[in-house]
């Protein structure tokens, strides 16, 4: 008996049948039934029957930076790359906690609604949960696409922890320039909870990554119920709740498209864009990694004390996240202008989910426009910092380029 086998189990007068998965003590067996929903049981408690054995045919070895799973040559290829997170976590039974461990393959095992709809290449960037997220990972992990994309893949699935997500993608899209989709995806619970939306994420976001839209999107719940995924622009998408499934919604629009997981089940063509979107190879391949790392995102509370600034440790850049329209007090603008002085870029953005900064309605935004503020227009705070680091490492003009 071993993962991905289908087995039936028999435990105090209730059966189970589904497929096993890897399971984190010698003590428990979990099984993923044909509905989503993974079950626990005592193995000494229970009795277990092989059905079929390799159901899914993943071989086991060892696990490597790459490896490769295939299940129909006719299919698109499509890499698989893991950096850790809740998709890619279990729980350990001894403390409870979650934990990221799985590799690419372990998340083909866990999830075998992923079969038969592309040819896998596995390979593990980092296994870290995501508020272990740094931009050396960012620069590793643009290569890895870039490479992937270069080896032939018609599509790349990210997997990552959903907490710092919006950073991640939103590096990529500035680094990276696709001709194919570059799809982040994610879990808010672990697979081995009933609710988990680990299996519809991971199925939408192949869905998404087969389909002609060629930019780094982020694919996860539309709502709270299990029928479709939304697709977001990395640049433009916000986690704004902490534990909904739902968690991450466009900032300004509606999400550029989604993923009707009913028709993905049933395989119809699940995918819909609802704007204009850039299209599978309209776009040559290309990486500029750089990062300027000395960037710092400082957020106006009133009362913050204007001495915060000098403590920053000779910044490149700062992104400020203002008030409103993009206000700070104005014991704040004598120190702003000092680092402009000092050769610092200084971004505002807005701390309103809605709407752009504009520091030409009231004195204390002209004040900071003559002292050099840089407008960051209606960029997310995160965005704006994320790009103001690409922009200083890559581009002749920081003003010019922060803005378009």
């Amino acid at each position: 008996m071993n993962p991905g086998d289908r087995v039936r189990v028999d435990r105090a007068g209730g059966t189970y049948e589904g497929v096993l998965l890897p399971s984190t003590t010698a003590e428990h067996l979990v099984v993923k039934l044909d509905g989503g929903y993974n079950v626990g049981v005592d193995r000494d408690a229970a009795e277990v029957e092989v059905v079929e054995t390799d159901v899914y045919d993943i071989s086991p070895g060892e696990t490597s930076e790459e490896s490769r799973v295939e299940f129909d040559e006719d299919l698109p290829t499509v890499s698989l790359i893991s950096t850790g997170g809740t998709i890619a976590s279990t729980v350990d039974y001894r403390t409870g906690a979650v934990t990221a461990q799985f590799d690419a393959e372990d998340v083909l095992r866990a999830v075998p609604d992923l079969a038969g709809r592309a040819n896998y290449r596995g390979r593990v960037v980092a296994n870290i949960l995501s508020e272990n997220m740094t931009p050396a990972v960012w620069q590793d992990l643009a290569r890895a696409v870039h490479e992937e994309i270069a080896a032939g893949a018609d599509g790349v699935v990210v997997m990552h922890g959903t907490d710092t997500m919006q950073f991640t993608a939103s590096a990529l899209a500035f680094m990276l320039d696709t001709p194919v989709p570059v799809v982040f995806t994610g879990s808010q619970r672990s697979a081995d909870r009933p609710s988990s939306d680990n299996v519809m994420n991971a199925v939408c976001a192949v869905e998404a990554a087969k389909s002609d839209c060629a930019e780094v999107l982020i694919c996860m719940h539309a709502s709270a119920s299990d029928d479709a995924c939304a697709l977001h622009r990395g640049t433009r998408a916000r986690k704004n709740h902490t534990s909904r499934r739902d968690a991450f919604d466009t900032v300004g629009a509606e999400p550029l498209g989604e993923v009707d997981y009913a028709a993905a089940s049933e395989g119809d063509d699940p995918v819909s864009f609802r704007r204009e979107h850039a299209e599978r190879g309209e776009t040559d391949l290309d990486l500029d990694p750089d990062l300027e790392t000395g960037v710092e995102l400082v957020k106006f509370t009133p009362g913050t004390d204007p001495a915060m600034l000098d403590c920053l440790d000779d910044p490149t850049g700062v992104v400020i996240e203002g008030t409103g329209l993009g206000h700070v007090n104005t014991d704040w603008i004598d120190r702003v202008a000092a680092l402009v002085d000092d050769g610092t870029a200084v971004v505002m953005t807005s701390q309103c989910i809605e709407g752009r900064v504009c520091d030409r309605v009231y004195d204390t935004g002209r004040d900071l426009l003559d002292a050099g503020v840089i407008e960051g227009e209606d960029m997310l705070p995160g965005t704006a910092k994320v790009k103001l680091m690409w922009v200083l490492a890559n581009a002749a003009s920081v003003a010019e380029t922060i803005s378009t």
